[in-house]
């Protein structure tokens, strides 16, 4: 469950008319703050981000699924059914067991991946395959802001 502060950062950015992605941002940055404080781990830089990113769709953030070819067709589905959950107002109790399962799991695993050096390889990474064009330009915005 996010921290309710989480929560109203994002309804922020929301109201001020700030993209999806941006919205969700809060709560990819959450869960680094959870894994740097020890309260649980991530097997990767990637599944940490991609915890925030479920949290943000559960919540109600209008993000898209990942596009065909991406991902596996798994986790595309997960992604559906996420938004879809975050979009109804019905929530039903989560499972106590299965809660519980996840988290002895992400327990298990390192703390590392939440580190200044992981994420900033990961945004190398990832920048990387978008292309110089797209580089630039983000450069340049970073620029004017």
């Amino acid at each position: 469950m996010p921290e309710r502060e989480t929560i109203e950062r994002a309804q922020e950015d929301a109201r001020e008319g700030k993209s999806p992605s941006t919205q969700a941002g809060e709560f990819v940055r959450e869960e680094m703050h959870h894994i740097r404080e020890g309260k649980h781990g991530a097997s990767s830089t990637k599944q940490a981000i991609a915890i925030g990113l479920s949290k943000a769709r559960r919540a109600g953030v209008k993000l898209q699924s990942p596009a065909q070819g991406k991902v596996s067709a798994k986790t595309r589905k997960r992604a559906k059914r996420d938004s879809r959950m975050g979009q109804s107002h019905s929530h039903r109790r989560p499972s106590a067991t299965r809660s519980r399962a996840t988290s002895r799991a992400l327990k298990k695993e390192g703390r590392s991946a939440a580190s200044h050096r992981a994420l900033s390889k990961q945004a190398r990474s990832t920048a990387r395959k978008r292309g110089a064009a797209a580089r630039r330009a983000s450069a340049m915005k970073a620029v004017r802001t």
